[in-house]
């Protein structure tokens, strides 16, 4: 049980799963609906495309999944373990997520489909960015986990075990973060079309520099 959530945590949490939720609704908005924070639905498409011979469709969504799985494998190369822990180079992930969507702004302004690959991979780093902290799995670019973990929470009080308030507050930010970003996205899409990537690229950039002023302001305080 979290006894003690550090509030950098909730708050990265919260602007991480805003960032998905923005770059989610652009996906579904610009990609023919093709969400790309997460890939259950990706790979029952594929499934779908493979057994009724649509092999262009089903490369196109393989490319989505191996994107994805790269972006996660280059944060599993960069961080040393697997727990939240302040201190660690955070902030060089962010900046490589914050450098994916921008190039994933500029190939799809120019027409090209690479450009749902390279942001597709800029959500694989995000979602292997932050795995667990003190027992809570943590993952922002979706919520299938976050509403199960919920639920679970929810009905242990049924049962009249312990409310676990710390880690449902911190879902909840997550479920808050996401939604919002969602909408948000949504409306930056019908206004600045893939542009609308350019956004969440900022917010990666600046919750880098961010979390590098306080890790440096932490550790030498």
């Amino acid at each position: 049980m979290i006894s003690k959530l550090p509030r950098w945590v909730e708050y990265g949490a919260f602007v991480l799963a805003f960032t998905a939720g923005c770059v989610n609704a652009v996906g579904l908005l610009g990609f023919e609906h093709q969400a790309i924070s997460h890939l259950s639905g990706t790979a029952t498409l594929l499934g779908s495309g493979l057994s009724l011979g649509q092999l262009s469709t089903s490369f196109h969504l393989a490319a989505i999944l191996i994107s994805f799985l790269i972006g996660a494998a280059l944060s599993g190369l960069l961080l040393p373990g697997s727990s939240l822990k302040l201190g660690r180079h955070y902030e060089t992930l962010l900046a490589i997520e914050g450098a994916l969507l921008l190039a994933a702004t500029l190939v799809l302004e120019g027409g090209s489909f690479l450009g749902h690959y390279i942001a597709s991979m800029a959500c694989g780093v995000q979602n292997a960015l932050a795995t667990t902290y003190s027992g809570a799995v943590v993952r922002t670019t979706h919520l299938t986990g976050i509403i199960t973990d919920l639920g679970l929470i929810l009905g242990r009080a049924l049962r009249g075990r312990p409310f676990d308030r710390r880690r449902a507050s911190l879902f909840l930010t997550i479920v808050a973060g996401f939604l919002g970003g969602g909408a948000f996205g949504a409306f930056l899409f019908a206004w600045l079309h893939f542009l609308a990537l350019t956004i969440p690229a900022g917010i990666c950039f600046s919750l880098a520099l961010g979390y590098r002023l306080y890790s440096r302001q932490r550790t030498t305080g």
